[in-house]
């Protein structure tokens, strides 16, 4: 019988630090350089952690620049959006606590990709 409850026990401390998880919150800032950026789309916290509903932003002045609350599982996504292939840059950057999380730049054509960050709570 020890060996059932030690179990239970077990699996009970488990599914806590799931729930936990699920709802504790962090903050990211999404920053996007570059020009002619034509839409930033990005996780504003609203929706499921595995289906984040996406807000978006149509001719944003550059540097951009937003922070947001996220909640438990949910990543951490900006996604800018270029349709000029020849004129365009772009760097998007995804911030928690002063750490840079996730960076990437291109120059050309851009409508996918832009940066993901697993969420900091389930690292």
């Amino acid at each position: 019988m020890t060996g059932l409850a030690f179990g239970l026990s077990s699996c009970s401390e488990a599914v806590d630090q799931v729930d936990k998880a699920v709802d504790e919150t962090y903050e990211v800032t999404y920053e996007v350089t570059g020009k002619n950026i034509d839409s930033i789309e990005f996780h504003g916290g609203g929706g499921k952690a595995m289906e984040p509903k996406i807000e978006s932003v149509s001719k944003p002045k550059l540097p951009w620049k937003k922070t947001v609350t996220l909640r438990g599982i949910m990543p951490a996504a900006v996604m800018p959006v270029a349709a000029d292939p020849e004129g365009s840059q772009v760097t998007c950057k995804i911030i928690h606590k002063g750490k840079v999380l996730e960076e990437q730049s291109t120059d050309g054509l851009v409508t996918a990709g832009g940066c993901t960050a697993e969420s900091p709570i389930t690292g």
